[in-house]
């Protein structure tokens, strides 16, 4: 389909450019609700849909370009998948930001075999653990509080 420019393959497109940070974004989707010409769909539980997304990054004199492809459930219009890739995007980007600053996750220099997302899911476990603590303390300061504080940490653990 992108070889032949979309012009052999029913597609639909949506283009958005976002502005901000010194830089301009401009990002293209196309989504092919026929999928009756590719191979093996059946692998995929309620495939409908295949989507690819150039994004265009101008920052300053440099230029980046990248391709991804998405299959999905949906199906319509670009712009509908457009939106929700870009909703769980913005989900993640939010998670990863809690995580680093709770965890300092970006200082961690934990790198080979599972041990990235086995610490990972631990993280993710203790922050939810910490939230649902309901304490009137950050995030950040409800972990050290466990961390120093055997009523607390028990509080945390048993979510009582």
């Amino acid at each position: 389909a992108k070889t032949a420019n979309f012009r052999s393959v029913p597609a639909t497109y949506h283009e958005q450019t976002d502005v901000g940070h010194g830089r301009v974004e401009v990002r293209r989707y196309w989504l092919v609700n026929d999928i009756s010409t590719l191979p093996k769909t059946q692998n995929w539980s309620g495939l409908q849909s295949v989507a690819m997304i150039e994004s265009e990054r101008h920052q300053g004199s440099h230029t980046t370009h990248e391709s991804r492809y998405y299959i999905t459930t949906l199906t319509g219009e670009a712009k509908i998948v457009a939106e929700a890739i870009r909703a769980h995007w913005g989900i993640e980007n939010k998670l990863h930001w809690v995580l680093d600053v709770t965890f300092r996750e970006d200082d961690s220099r934990i790198r080979r075999g599972n041990a990235p997302t086995n610490f990972n899911t631990l993280r993710q476990l203790s922050l939810n653990l910490i939230k649902h603590a309901r304490s009137n303390m950050s995030v950040k300061q409800s972990r050290l509080r466990a961390a120093w504080n055997d009523s607390f940490r028990f509080k945390v653990l048993s979510q009582q």
